[in-house]
């Protein structure tokens, strides 16, 4: 089989550059390219066997630590995608020659081991047609697991046909799942609770006495100050917790769950519950499917109890510096009022992916007699005064837009979005059912497994499949999507079409999970108007746009997102450390995420963040590396 033509679309940077790092700017990679075509399927194949086969042979090539031999085993289109099994990085590799490159640059690190397949359940081997390919691609694919020089791990291998009857690899996933030294203690290896077995016995106090100086650090100083108890914090808190540490984790907020609590009045979340599970401590089985602000709000409050996590809220970060000597942090904390330096060896950064909002002016706004605020300070529509029958002008199409003009119409105003750009729109009941199809479903394979083989394909190969799921979806939202189109939304299927998946991952947003508010686009109950300029000006009654047309307000809201993460650090820690930190967020190089959940550009400074399933899986990711730099195992 031919190499595929690869049509890579590179905006000020170049194409295959390699990192062995985090880069030092963040440049636009869109990553478009063409999937592969393989031999037609005449017979079904023994997907064990050759499975098996192949992977013997990798073995093999380990054991020998001769990679000259690869072309017996991968096409020469192939991709390699490593966290941290091969090196202490997030890597992904394109093509054979570069595959073979990065073994060899990291064999002194010792070869893979003991690999086997995945005996049961949904992914073993097996014979997939690759639907959203759209060119009849085929692949083997199988979970399977191994040993490392440092302790053990899972990935992921697709196979698919180079000649008929002859079986390479297009697609291989590593993964470090467990440091050997160790372990969690999980399972067998849980704690036995008993005060006799708690160090130091009974003098030490019982366990409810025990937790509260662990709380205010009475005994010592936090290894690892988390900040932020959102998703990210909780998730990265729990898990370095049970590789050993002491962590802190600081809120401003009142209580735990906050960050949710205080977020307009109508939100629910719009990942299904299977896909949302926190890191050891799944939903119960009767949790609704989509969950409301102030219950997830309530379930964060619990976790951290549950877990045992050292939270501090009503705390703010003061003064923070970096000694470049002893590699460690000396932060001031104003807990409730009271000042409290602490000297952690790591900070994580979980603020949300997200960073300041992003707040546009407009001339003459000064001039407008209404209310402007941005879309991340609203709270309800009921709480503007006399709010039915007033004109209310929301500024962006995005999630937050769509549920704000929701709020807003359910209160008796007329609302008006303005769109300047194109906006994907999936829905709830169809759309995003189909995005996790197979994996994180209701009665599906352990979370443990899909979070796996979830996130196991390459970025770029994943957003290319991308352009089928979206296809299929708008297949079965055609109606929605029609609806919208006739009342004057412009859609936009993102970048190579690839819908949800490619606005997320590269902006951050610029899509809408509908929820309710499309019909009343629909029906001409929530109007939209086009503005491809943008606004021209306020005047006292409303905007001037940039064709010189009119809109009345009373009320105006930004609904305009949200700025890089990396402006937060700004604000809260000072331009001295954010200035060492890169950007955050959208694809690299090579198609792994900017500094997220990797070396972030300051030593000791991790950045955390995503969506809740995104926080369980990564999370993991980050205290391995932060346990590995404590040692020795990462050199510094």
């Amino acid at each position: 089989m031919p190499a595929p033509v690869i049509v890579e679309n590179v905006l000020n940077g170049t194409n295959g550059v390699k990192a062995n790092t985090a880069p030092t700017t963040t440049q636009r990679y869109d990553h478009i390219l063409q999937l592969p075509q393989t031999a037609p399927i005449t017979t079904p194949p023994n997907a064990w066997r050759i499975a098996h086969d192949w992977l013997n042979q990798l073995q093999t090539v380990f054991a020998s630590q001769d990679f000259a031999s690869l072309d017996k085993l991968f096409h020469e289109d192939s991709w390699w995608r490593d966290i941290l099994a091969l090196q202490w990085e997030f890597r992904t590799i394109h093509g054979r020659s570069a595959i073979q490159e990065f073994l060899e640059e990291n064999k002194q690190g010792g070869p893979l081991t003991k690999l086997r397949l995945q005996e049961d359940g949904k992914f073993q081997p097996t014979l997939e047609e690759v639907a959203d390919a759209g060119n009849g691609l085929h692949w083997i694919s199988s979970l399977f697991h191994y040993d490392t020089p440092v302790g053990s791990g899972s990935g992921v291998l697709r196979l698919t046909q180079e000649r008929p009857g002859e079986w390479k690899a297009y697609a291989v996933y590593t993964t470090l799942q467990e440091l050997r030294a160790f372990p969690e203690p999980l399972n067998e290896r849980r704690p036995y609770g008993t005060i006799d077995r708690m160090p130091g016995g009974l003098a030490q106090g019982t366990w409810a006495e025990r937790r509260v100086r662990q709380q205010n650090f009475d005994d010592g100083e936090p290894q690892v100050l988390v900040i932020g108890a959102g998703q990210a914090g909780l998730n990265v808190s729990a898990r370095l917790q049970q590789l050993g540490f002491s962590v802190l984790v600081v809120d401003k907020n009142n209580r735990i769950g906050d960050n949710w609590r205080n977020r307009y009045r109508t939100l629910v979340t719009h990942d299904p519950a299977e896909f949302t599970h926190m890191a050891y401590l799944p939903f119960p089985k009767n949790w609704p499917q989509f969950t409301p602000k102030d219950k997830l709000g309530d379930w964060f409050e619990a976790y951290a109890s549950l877990m045992e996590l050292n939270v501090w809220t009503k705390t703010k970060v003061g003064s923070t510096t970096y000694n470049e000597t002893s590699k460690d942090w000396t932060v001031e904390l104003v807990r409730d009022g009271t000042l409290r330096t602490v000297k952690p060896r790591h900070i994580v950064f979980c603020t949300g992916h997200a960073g300041e909002p992003k707040v546009p002016t407009f001339p003459d706004q000064a001039e407008f007699k209404g209310q402007v605020y941005h879309g991340s300070q609203h709270e309800d529509a009921s709480k503007i005064p006399d709010i039915r029958g007033k004109k209310v002008v929301i500024v962006g199409t995005g999630n937050s837009g769509h549920d704000i003009a929701e709020n807003f119409y359910e209160n008796g105003a007329a609302v008006t979005m303005l769109q300047r750009r194109g906006t994907y729109v999936l829905s709830l009941d169809k759309g995003v059912f189909m995005l996790h199809k197979g994996v994180h479903e209701d009665n599906g394979p352990p979370t443990e497994q899909c979070d796996v083989v979830g996130e196991s394909l390459p970025y770029p190969v994943m957003l290319s499949l991308s352009r089928g799921l979206t296809k299929r979806i708008a297949k079965e939202d055609q109606k929605l999507l029609d609806g919208l189109a006739r009342a004057g939304f412009q859609l936009d299927w993102a970048v190579d079409g690839g819908g949800i998946a490619r606005q997320y991952f590269t902006r951050g947003g610029g899509y809408y999970i509908d929820v309710g508010c499309s019909q009343l686009i629909i029906d001409g109950k929530i109007s939209v108007k086009q503005s491809p300029g943008g606004i021209s000006h306020f005047t006292p009654t409303g905007l001037v746009l940039a064709d010189g047309s009119a809109l009345e307000a009373d009320v105006v809201v930004l609904a305009t997102g949200f700025d890089n993460m990396k402006t937060t650090v700004t604000k809260v820690l000072g331009d001295k450390i954010a200035s060492r930190c890169n950007d955050v967020w959208d694809l690299d190089a090579e198609g792994e995420l900017n500094a997220m959940w990797r070396p972030s550009g300051h030593p000791h400074f991790w950045f955390m963040g995503g969506n809740l399933a995104l926080c369980r899986i990564y999370s993991k990711y980050v205290a391995l590396q932060i346990k590995a730099v404590e040692e020795g195992l990462i050199k510094e």
